[in-house]
């Protein structure tokens, strides 16, 4: 999937207009609407916004990844990253064993 097709998606999921969604990047709908149909390409600075705006992940709204990354979901992640190595381990066990459980519960 495109840049482009990437942000519309995304947008119409958020029942968003181009016209909103260029107000709320700082620019208009017609600029949007050129992204979406990868007429010109955002800066890095306009891309992280509308990733934002979206609540993805830059790397997913670009392409690079394809599975798409709540926001507050990498958020966590990244602050059990910043821990010590015990309490990291320790919120991972936890969670580990929360995994388990549930995936017993569908079987």
């Amino acid at each position: 999937m495109t840049l482009g097709e990437h942000i519309t998606q995304l947008r119409k999921r958020k029942k968003l207009s181009q016209n909103d969604l260029g107000k709320k990047v700082g620019t208009s709908g017609d600029i949007i609407g050129r992204y979406e149909r990868d007429e010109v390409k955002p800066s890095i600075e306009v891309a992280s916004k509308i990733a934002d705006i979206l609540n993805v992940s830059l790397d997913f709204l670009m392409g690079k990844i394809d599975v798409e990354i709540e926001k507050e979901l990498l958020n966590r992640v990244l602050e059990i990253q910043k821990m010590n190595p015990e309490d990291k381990n320790h919120i991972l066990y936890t969670l580990d064993a929360l995994i388990k459980n549930v995936k017993l519960k569908t079987l």
